[in-house]
């Protein structure tokens, strides 16, 4: 049985990327992307409904989104859905979902008349994602 796990979201960062490292000297940066999405519903015409998706990405790419990306700019975001498990101080479990990003591309200027930067994990190369011009909307 084949396995696939692959997510592509579109979104702005709705704070400032949060930069640690781990024990080992790994960058580990922690972001939450805003992504709207409008529909039609019969009852009530034209809606949007925003999603928050928890971003970690690490690395090099990491360090580079800390230094780079602040609130408000929007970002593709190519990656894996992941989850963690823990037991909170009231004992009971909790479990989270997360995206871990092997690719973040940047979609905004930084500044007003600022090319869009590119961040991509030298290790982990995407080839076949779209280029900012082939997003279809």
């Amino acid at each position: 049985m084949a396995n696939f796990n692959k997510v592509i979201l579109v979104g702005n960062l709705t704070a400032n990327p949060q930069l640690k490292y781990n024990p080992g000297g790994l960058a580990v940066t922690n972001f939450t992307l805003a992504v709207n999405t409008r529909f039609y519903s019969k009852e009530q015409g034209q809606k949007e409904q925003v999603d928050f998706f928890d971003i970690v990405v690490f690395g090099k790419q990491g360090e580079n989104c800390a230094n780079y990306l602040s609130k408000g700019r929007t970002v593709l975001v190519e990656g894996r859905l992941a989850t963690s498990k823990w037991e909170g101080k009231d004992g009971i479990t909790r479990k989270k979902v997360y995206v871990v990003a092997n690719t973040v591309q940047f979609l905004s200027p930084k500044g007003a008349g600022a090319a869009s930067d590119a961040v991509q994990e030298e290790t982990d190369v995407i080839d076949d994602l779209p280029l900012e011009d082939d997003i279809p909307f």
